[in-house]
């Protein structure tokens, strides 16, 4: 039914704080269509709105501060839609306007949906990686990057203390998939039976008994343009919560960066592509399977040494 992350709207407490930051970022800055908000666009066609986080129009606030107000997914034809509109009638929040359909996940956070198709067929590629037996770039240098620049919003990751609720709902009325699970601790979900990794987390930490945003996770084209990126945010004096790195659940390489719009911002790339015939894999969560390996706070920009242990 649905087919990815179109828009994400966002209350903020420094609007240029967060505007400075998504440029640096490598988000492309676009004339907002409503007023009094700051928008960045993507190549597949997602969108960042930015609003002050005491504007009346945005729903309410799942957690203090800056966060995450609500997430559009896009859904893939009129017919989807009509059958959403069946599953969330009596869902907390839910709202039917003709095109748009709203309603609160069991987190609080305020969803949307309507029927568009995020774009797959991007001018940007990735160049061919050579491997052992595999070679895909003849007589070609890899490429550098001196900044990242997203071609969309891959996923989301919700801290969720209820996480049997939340799973439910996003399988049962939203039609998601699970990938992968950490018993009790996480479910990994895509929106369509053939796709990418992951489209959202469900967190639950012990130590945490209210709902919040994580992170944001931005596709860019390989694993040059995660260091590129994070690089130039360790450049721009961005401070970077860990990365590079690689995630053995999904495979991603990642490099997160504190962000004044809430949690973190990742680029990522490489993770699983899986079809109707994958099974989930459960485990015991632990540390080592939240990083295979991974630099604590980026990398310096001068000595490409860890930046932590200079």
């Amino acid at each position: 039914m649905i087919n990815g992350i179109k828009t994400l709207k966002f209350g903020v407490e420094d609007k240029d704080q967060c505007q400075n930051f998504a440029t640096d970022f490598g988000l492309k800055p676009v004339d907002s269509d409503i007023d009094d908000t700051i928008k960045f666009s993507m190549d597949n066609g997602s969108a960042i709105y930015v609003y002050d986080k005491d504007d009346t129009r945005l729903p309410p606030a799942f957690e203090d501060g800056s966060t995450l107000r609500e997430i559009t997914w896009a859904v893939n034809r009129q017919e989807d839609l009509n059958k959403l509109r069946d599953n969330l009638q009596n869902v907390d929040g839910f709202q039917d306007e003709g095109d748009l359909l709203y309603c609160r996940d069991p987190n609080g956070l305020t969803l949307s949906f309507e029927v568009s198709i995020m774009r797959t067929n991007l001018e940007k590629i990735s160049v061919g990686i050579n491997q052992y037996g595999s070679i895909n770039r003849i007589n070609q240098a890899s490429p550098v990057y001196e900044k990242a620049s997203p071609l969309g919003v891959g996923h989301i990751v919700l801290f969720s203390p209820n996480l049997a609720d939340s799973q439910k709902f996003y399988e049962e009325k939203l039609g998601f998939y699970l990938s992968d699970a950490y018993n009790d601790r996480g479910a990994f979900m895509r929106c369509a039976a053939e796709g990418w990794h992951h489209n959202i987390f469900l967190l639950k930490l012990p130590n945490r008994k209210e709902p919040g945003l994580n992170h944001v996770a931005f596709i860019v084209r390989d694993i040059h343009e995660v260091i590129g990126g994070g690089l130039n945010m360790n450049r721009k004096k961005w401070d970077s919560f860990i990365g590079p790195g690689r995630h053995p659940v999904s495979s991603a390489y990642f490099w997160y960066v504190h962000s004044p719009f809430g949690g973190a911002f990742e680029y990522y790339t490489n993770d699983d592509y899986l079809t109707p015939e994958w099974q989930p894999r459960f485990y015991d969560y632990s540390l080592d399977l939240f990083t295979e390996w991974a630099v604590e706070g980026g990398i310096d920009v001068e000595t490409r040494r860890q930046l932590n242990n200079m």
